[in-house]
């Protein structure tokens, strides 16, 4: 069963200005089976969007340990749950101060609040402390092993509450719960969609510079987690998860000639996309899970091909001298953006998902290539060449182009799921050393996400079911 299907909304928004929420409502017995409370929340936010131009703002937020109404032992991390309740801060502390608009205080700067205190602050112990913004909240064991985290967000001007929500996990998904509180403490402030709770797929390189080992690997957003999916035996390069976040689509030279693979997470099978001895490379997914996008290699010329995910013969969708690669669907699956060297140099295209209607977008001078259109439709970030690699948007007509970062070397922007941060990887002058970037719209929060190797080809999926 998965998280979502574990929560339940179980009262109306109690939206700003809501009155007191009462101790009792923690008494409340926890239905088995699973609904906790949760929060529709309300439309909006306190600051604005984060895409604009100006400053980011830097709001106080004290976010100490979660209490629990007994402490018990589970399997997660702390042995028990009120070593957990501290864990549980650390994370969303750490989630709200990696993307640069807060100003959070974590659970070892504060006080704990007692259990009953979790929906009746004792504001006067906040007030002091220069913090804006509250987060307090829960962790209970139940009989079946499983765990119930609440999290609750206060405003501490108006001393109201803002948002709540809660969540039913086994043990080991614990870090998923202090995701979902730094989300809806996220949404709630900026009026943006969540990111955090998601995973990232990326390529673990290994080795030296001209002898490197290329696995594929996954970890959480927040680069914990990490997991290997393969084992370095053949050349693994940019994956992408489905949809659904059951498969993983890659490039793999496993015998010999780059082809397309189809890797089940659940069962471990992988299935080859297409049956053709050509060349195949650049997989990418269309937004609902039922095409795959690809590039193949016939007789010197590289074009754009379209298949069910289900299997079947391919459409061909570019036809012109050259390479046409990279393609990459709008949200709506209308259109589809790539690059292509048509004209001479790498540039960036657009066409109708059925191919039609093709034009080139990119006229900035230099070349751009590794086009991704942005989840919310109204960019396009890609990699452009003019001496050294940066990565860039453009708004979905070539217009508003703009550099995020400046480096010697960074390629292949991949989009949170909210269209607000973009990771991408940045190789090092001199030593071939790559790393996992993320930097979000304006360009002044960029910051290394770690990885226990060298790490290029990330590939951000959409936030979990």
């Amino acid at each position: 069963m998965t998280l979502r299907h574990l929560i339940i909304a179980l009262f109306a928004a109690p939206l700003m200005f809501a009155g007191t929420v009462h101790a009792q409502d923690l008494g409340q017995p926890a239905p088995e089976g699973g609904e906790v409370e949760t929060v529709e929340e309300e439309q909006g936010g306190l600051s604005g969007s984060v895409t604009d131009e100006s400053e980011w703002q830097d709001l106080g937020i004290a976010i100490p340990g979660f209490a629990t109404d007994r402490d018990v032992s589970t399997t997660a991390r702390g042995q028990s749950t009120a070593a957990l309740g501290i864990e549980l801060a650390r994370v969303i502390t750490a989630d709200l101060k990696n993307n640069g608009l807060f100003k959070p205080t974590g659970p070892d700067a504060l006080p704990r609040p007692d259990y009953p205190q979790i929906t009746d602050p004792v504001w006067t112990t906040w007030s002091n402390r220069g913090a804006e913004m509250l987060v307090q909240g829960y962790v209970r064991g139940r009989s079946d092993g499983k765990l119930i985290v609440g999290c609750y967000l206060y405003d501490m001007a108006l001393r109201g509450e803002l948002a709540r929500g809660g969540w039913i996990v086994q043990p080991a998904d614990w870090r998923r719960a202090a995701h979902k509180c730094a989300d809806l403490v996220y949404s709630r402030l900026s009026g943006e969609d969540p990111f955090l709770d998601s995973r990232i797929a990326y390529i673990a390189e290994t080795g030296s510079k001209d002898n490197r080992t290329k696995r594929l690997a996954i970890m959480d957003s927040d680069g914990a987690n990490h997991r290997f999916i393969t084992l370095g035996g053949s050349t693994a390069l940019t994956p992408r998860y489905s949809p659904d976040y059951k498969r993983l689509m890659y490039l793999s030279y496993v015998d010999g000639n780059p082809r397309i693979y189809i890797y089940d997470i659940g069962s471990g099978r992988q299935t080859l996309v297409t049956e053709n001895t050509n060349p195949t490379f650049a997989p990418r997914w269309s937004p609902d899970g039922q095409w795959i996008l690809y590039s193949m290699a016939v007789n010197g010329n590289t074009d754009i091909y379209r298949i069910s995910a289900a299997g079947g013969p391919s459409v061909r969708l570019t036809d012109t001298p050259g390479i046409d690669i990279g393609g990459s669907y709008s949200p709506d699956g209308s259109k589809i953006v790539f690059e292509s060297d048509r004209s001479g140099s790498q540039q960036i295209y657009v066409m109708n998902a059925d191919g039609s209607g093709q034009r080139r977008l990119s006229f900035f001078g230099g070349r751009s290539a590794t086009p991704e259109w942005s989840p919310r439709g109204d960019a396009i970030a890609f990699t452009h060449m003019g001496g050294n690699f940066r990565i860039a948007v453009m708004n979905t007509s070539g217009k508003n182009m703009r550099f995020l970062t400046d480096s010697w070397q960074d390629e292949a922007p991949t989009w949170a799921p909210n269209g607000r941060i973009v990771q991408f990887f940045r190789t090092i002058r001199n030593t071939g050393d790559t790393a996992l970037y993320q930097v979000d719209l304006t360009g002044d929060n960029e910051r290394r996400l770690p990885t226990p190797v060298n790490a290029s080809d990330p590939a951000w999926g959409p936030i979990l079911p």
